[in-house]
C-alpha cells in the first residue's frame, strides 16, 4: 500500500503521515527531506542558487522514484502538484489524502515561524490566500480523498485518514483504533 498526502505548507503533512505510518506499519518518508539529503542541503539554500525550475525538477525525479515500488506513506512537499507529472504519479499510484487546510488556518499555526521562506515576506497571510488559490483546484484534481483538518489533534486526523481508508476498503478494520481506543490513548 502506497499512501501520500498533499496539500499546503505547514498543514500537517509530515506530522499525520509519521504517525500514520506508525499505525500501519509501514516506512515513512518526506520528498522534501529526501531532496534535503540528496543535495546535502536546505532547499531554501538550493531554490537560492538554482531556482525554482532546478528544483522542481529533481523533486519531479524524487517523487518518481518514492512512488514506484514498495509499500509506505509520503508526505509532498505544497508545491508538488504544481507539475503535471508528479500529479499524475500520485493520483495513478498512490492513494492520494489531501489535508486541507484553509490560509488562515496555516497562519494561525505558523505565524512564529521564522524558519519557512514562504512567510517571511510582508503579508504572509495573503501570500498564504494567493497560494491556496492557485494549488487548492490541484489539490482537490489529484486527491483521491480531501480531509478537512480545521482544529482537531494529531491523533484526530491520523484517525480520520485511517477511518477513510477502511471506508473504502484500502485498510484492514483491524489496524483502525476504535473510537473507545482513541479516547483511552487520548484523553
Amino acid at each position: 500500500m502506497l499512501i501520500s498526502l498533499i496539500g499546503m505548507p505547514g498543514g500537517g503533512k509530515s506530522t499525520v503521515g509519521r504517525h500514520l505510518a506508525r499505525q500501519l506499519g509501514l516506512p515513512f518518508f518526506d520528498s522534501d527531506h529526501v531532496i534535503e539529503d540528496r543535495i546535502g542541503g536546505s532547499i531554501r539554500d538550493y531554490f537560492t542558487a538554482h531556482g525554482e525550475e532546478a528544483f522542481r525538477d529533481l523533486e519531479q525525479q524524487v517523487i518518481g522514484e518514492l512512488t514506484s515500488d514498495g509499500d509506505r506513506v509520503l508526505a509532498t512537499g505544497g508545491g508538488a502538484v504544481l507539475r503535471e507529472a508528479n500529479r499524475e504519479a500520485l493520483r495513478e499510484r498512490t492513494t492520494v489524502i489531501y489535508l486541507r487546510s484553509s490560509p488562515e488556518e496555516i497562519y494561525r499555526r505558523l505565524r512564529h515561524d521564522t524558519q519557512r521562506p514562504l512567510l517571511q515576506v510582508p503579508d504572509p497571510l495573503r501570500k498564504l490566500r494567493d497560494l491556496y488559490r492557485e494549488r487548492d483546484p490541484l489539490y482537490r484534481r489529484t486527491a483521491h480523498f480531501v480531509i478537512e483538518t480545521g482544529r482537531p489533534s494529531v491523533p484526530a486526523l491520523v484517525s480520520m485518514v485511517l477511518m477513510q481508508l477502511e471506508l473504502a476498503g484500502l485498510v484492514d478494520a483491524s489496524r483502525v483504533p476504535s473510537p473507545v481506543d482513541r479516547l483511552r490513548s487520548h484523553p
